[in-house]
This record gives structure tokens, sequence and C-alpha cells, in this order.
């Protein structure tokens, strides 16, 4: 009996040790598949982060957004929840870059529902930092900053890597923009500080020299001006950054009254932002508005005039073209997301008829998951609606601040705000002149002939004088109220 159970106890023996090495081996498996899925995970967000930033910098939208449809597919196979996130990222900040804020919300929102619940913590920390740029570009600097905050947070948190280190000083930077904004001046200098003091490039140069001039101390302004311009030649900077370097440059030698090395800074400026298809152009205004303060401080009314009246015409088709191709590059990305569930209709037949099972097992649960997203998509409509409405009165306050300093841009902002008052226009007189336009404009913010008077230097007698002759070339008679006429134009 004892040499029987010995027996016994050596075979269970023998199959525990079997069924150890057996479960070691498949864990083993496991980490070895997992780590692989790690890598490729890590392989696609290295190539696509880089890929779309060069495409975003040169300008190119439409292969932009065939880039980020081929990884949206790819992420989708892989079953790569956050990589899809990433790829509508991509197509948000574009579309902020060129103004399309509505559209730019729509992704965002699309990003956020991939990327929240996502593991990796540097996903979370670009999201919040590419979000903090919406917010700063609306002017919405308290939740720019809130957000930026939780950028910091999560990227402190994320793995040691490349992208970690490129990402941590543009967060620095952008924290320095939004308080100086807010004009909190110490707080401002000392992210700028930091940020080159990890990065030490053109660009985080040029925003210590931005801030300085920001602050009037040109003085200051200069060594780091001399830095920016050194970093420019001797690093690969892209042309985005090199037209914010010599639009700085620029802006410093009007400071300091160089006009010959401004005039050399300011053209450079313009020619790369031809090259880059205008991508930012929303930065190009300013290098227009340096131009022309030049040319005055010059005595050469002319070349003033010329870069103002560029700036107001020529800029408006270039902007309604950059955001037509946007829209239609847009577009045809979300029609490719509506593509997306058919991706994996033929993957797992198993799958699919388990599913339907789960499926009927919970209708309930089904029915009241449903319930609680359409009170969900309810919220955030009304959400976007509500952002939407603050967009446009921000705008609207722009506009007029604008007309109020007499603006050279107050025009091509106001068709931004009114894109269908200008058309209304000039259905009626083709002949109207940008002048005229401008008054009429004014007249549709509702400003009293005194105040127009008062905001573009002119007598109030003249105002009255141009009424009429508006009155004579829109064929209002005299007893409709030209505030009225106005108002019902392009309703």
């Amino acid at each position: 009996m004892v040499i029987k159970s010995n027996r016994t106890d050596s075979i269970i023996l023998k199959r525990i040790l079997m069924y150890t090495l057996c479960i070691g081996l498949l864990l083993h498996m496991l980490s070895c598949g997992s780590k692989s899925q790690d890598k490729e995970k890590e392989n696609f967000d290295i190539s696509l982060l880089r890929k779309s930033s060069e495409l975003q910098l040169s300008g190119e939208y439409e292969a932009l957004v065939q880039l980020n449809m081929k990884y949206l597919q790819k992420a989708s196979q892989m079953k790569y929840k956050e990589g899809k996130g990433l790829c509508y990222l991509n197509i948000a900040g574009v579309n902020v870059s060129a103004g399309n804020y509505e559209k730019a919300l729509f992704f965002f929102k699309k990003a956020e529902k991939d990327l929240e619940n996502s593991e990796n913590s540097y996903h979370k920390a670009t999201f919040y930092n590419d979000y903090s740029q919406y917010y700063s570009h609306l002017k919405l600097y308290d939740k720019a900053l809130t957000c930026n905050n939780k950028a910091f947070f999560y990227l402190k948190k994320a793995k040691d890597s490349d992208l970690k280190k490129k990402l941590l000083p543009r967060i620095y930077i952008n924290k320095g923009i939004y308080f100086a904004w807010k004009g909190w001046k110490g707080t401002s200098l000392k992210s700028f500080l930091k940020a080159n003091e990890l990065e030490n490039s053109a660009y985080s140069n040029c925003m210590i020299a931005q801030y300085y001039l920001f602050v009037h101390e040109a003085k200051q302004a200069g060594s780091y001006i001399a830095k920016a311009d050194e970093k420019m030649l001797s690093q690969k900077t892209s042309d985005v950054e090199s037209l914010w370097v010599y639009y700085t440059m620029g802006y410093y030698y009007n400071e300091i009254n160089n006009n010959d090395e401004a005039e050399i800074a300011l053209k450079k400026a313009l020619e790369i932002n031809i090259k880059t298809r205008r991508t930012y152009s929303t930065h190009i205004s300013g290098v227009y508005k340096s131009l022309a303060e030049l040319y005055k401080k010059k005595n050469d009314g002319g070349k003033a005039y010329y870069y103002l009246k560029r700036y107001m015409e020529e800029e408006n088709t270039l902007d309604a073209a950059r955001l037509a191709t946007m829209n239609k590059a847009t577009e045809s990305f979300i029609t490719e997301m509506k593509k997306e569930s058919d991706w994996h209709k033929n993957d797992l037949p198993l799958l699919i008829a388990l599913s339907i099972t789960v499926l009927t097992v919970s209708g309930i649960y089904v029915q009241k998951t449903i319930k609680q997203q359409k009170i969900k998509k309810k919220t955030l409509k009304e959400e976007t609606e509500k952002l939407k409405n603050h967009v446009q009165t921000k705008m609207l306050q722009e506009v007029t601040e604008l007309a109020k300093k007499n603006d050279s841009s107050f025009l091509k902002r106001f068709k931004e705000v009114y894109p269908d008052f200008i058309t209304a226009l000039l259905k009626i007189n083709p002949d109207l002149e940008n002048s005229e336009l401008a008054f009429c404009a004014m007249l549709k913010l509702h400003f009293s002939s005194k105040e127009i008077a008062d905001y573009t230097f002119v007598q109030h007698r003249s105002v009255q004088q141009k009424k009429y002759r508006i009155r004579k070339r829109l064929n209002i008679t005299g007893e409709e109220d030209i505030y009225a006429f106005f108002d019902n134009l392009d309703r």
C-alpha cells in the first residue's frame, strides 16, 4: 500500500510540474505577445505624429488627411482605439491652425472619446496640449490654462521617451503664451525660460524675444533674437518656425528703428508664408501690419498703402480658398470614418454570432445604454451649440474693436462674421469700393454717425454725406431707415 501511494504521489507531482511548465510557457508567450503589441503601437504613434507634423507644417492638407485616413484604418485593424484618437487629434489640430474652429471641435470630441481612458499618459498629455491651443485661439485663456495644467500632469506620469522630451518644452511655451495674455508677466517669463532651458532652439529663443518685445524691453529681446537667428541657421528649423523667427526679427528691428533689417526679415517671412501655402496665415497679419508701419516711418505712403490693400483684398481670397480646401479634405475624412464599421465585417463570424446572442440576452441593458447615449448626445450638442455661439460672440467683439481702432484688417474679419453681407451689397452694386464696403459694415454694426466720425478721424458732416451717397449707390429710399435696411440685407 505504501509503494502504491508513493507511485500515486509521484504521478500527481509530475502532472503538477507539467501543468506548471505549460502555464509558465503560456504566460511567457502572452508576455512576449503583449510586448510585441506595445512595440507595434509605439511605432504607430511615432510614425503617425512625425509624418502628420511634417505635412501640417508644409501646408499639404490633402496629403495630411489621406495619411490619417490610412492610419485610422490601420489602427482599426490593430484594434488600437488610442491610435484612432491620435488620428482625430491630428485633424483637429490642422483645423485649429487654419481657423476652422467648428470642425476642430468636432474632431476634438472624437479624439477625447478614444483617448480619455487610455493607459498611455503621453496620449492624454498630447490631447490636452492641443486642446489648450484651441481655447487659446478663441481667447479663452483660463480654459487654455486648465488644459495646459492637465497636459503637464499627464506628461509627468508618462514614461521617458523622445516624444515626451519633445513635447515638454512646447507645453511650457504654451503656458508662457497664455500667462502673457492674462498679464501674469513673471510666470510667463519663467515658463519661456524653462522651455528654452529644455529645448534651446530657434523657436524657444524667439519666444523669449517675443516676450521682451511684448513688455517693451527691446534691449533684452536683442540677445535672444541673435540666438534665434544663430539656431535657425545651425539647426534644421521648420518653415513655420522660421517664419515666426523672421517676423519677430522684423518686429524687433522695427522697434529699434533699423528699417533696412526690418524690411529684409519681414519680406523673408512673407516668402515662407507663400511657400507653406499660408497654413498659418493667422500669424501673417502681424507681418503686413509691421511692413505698413515700416513704410509709414520711411514716408513711403505708396508702399504702406500697398501692403494694407494687399492684406485686405488678396488675403481674403486666399483664406477662402484655404478654408474650402480644408473643408473638402475634412469632409472626406468624415466620410471615411463612416466606412470604418465595414473594415471588420468579415473578421470573425463566430464573434459576430456570440455578439448577437449577448445582445439578445441583454436587451434591457442595451436599451438603457442607448437611452443614456441619446442623453449624452443631446448634452454634447447643446454644449457644442453653446460654444459655437461663444465663438461667434468673440469674433463679433473682435470685429467691433478693429472698427473702433480703424484697423486695416477690419473688413476682412467682418466678412468672416457676416459672409453673406458683402455678397448681398455687391449684388445690388458691383462697383462698390472697399472704403464703401467698410462704411456699410460699420453701419451694419450699428455705429452712429458720431462714432464713425470719431473712429475714422473725419468730420461728422462727412459721415452724413457718405450716408447720402451710400443711399444713392444702393437705391435706399429716403423714407427707409438705413440701419434697418442693413439689418435685413443678409437674412
